[in-house]
């Protein structure tokens, strides 16, 4: 756990992340959606295969222009967020799109996901938009956006999970 900020190192991921990333994000998927996605979907979860899809994410990032950043505390990944071109449809050529930002769950409330935004937004060019997509039911993750800028954009879709539909919100900032 995590117990002073300045103890953690937000730095690029590398493909040797890719365990920790995928231990983080399950972690993080099962505290955050319990009693919102299906029980058995999120015990389902296998952090092997999700680290295969992390490691060949990591190999091949720079060249479909995303960035992933770990937060590290005392050699342990206890955070990780992504940006890059937005996947939207209706995205102009320059939209960004956070993809992910998780954190292990005993890490939350000491600061580190406000580190990782500010990382992440650091490098958007001026006038920018970031856009991001969130399960309508996670209030946790809706007020941490909305306090880092970012608001709704009146888009939604569905999302499946474990042949169950979710309702995302799109936010946008800038």
């Amino acid at each position: 756990m995590v117990d002073d900020l300045d103890d953690v190192v937000i730095r690029p991921a590398t493909a040797d992340d890719a365990d920790q990333i995928a231990g983080v994000h399950v972690a993080s998927w099962r505290q955050a959606y319990t009693g919102v996605v299906a029980e058995d979907y999120l015990a389902g979860l296998d952090v092997q295969t999700r680290a295969a899809r992390w490691h060949e994410l990591l190999e091949r990032a720079a060249a479909t222009g995303t960035q992933v950043w770990v937060a590290e505390s005392e050699g342990s990944v206890v955070g990780f967020a992504s940006v890059g071109p937005s996947l939207d449809e209706d995205a102009e050529r320059t939209t960004l799109q956070i993809h992910t930002i998780y954190l292990e769950p005993r890490s939350w409330g000491h600061g580190i996901a406000r580190e990782l935004m500010r990382t992440l937004l650091s490098d958007v060019p001026p006038g920018a938009a970031v856009t991001l997509w969130v399960l309508a039911a996670n209030e946790r993750a809706r007020h941490f956006y909305r306090r880092s800028g970012f608001s709704p954009d009146g888009v939604e879709r569905l999302e499946e999970l474990g042949g169950e539909e979710y309702r995302s919100v799109r936010y946008r900032r800038g």
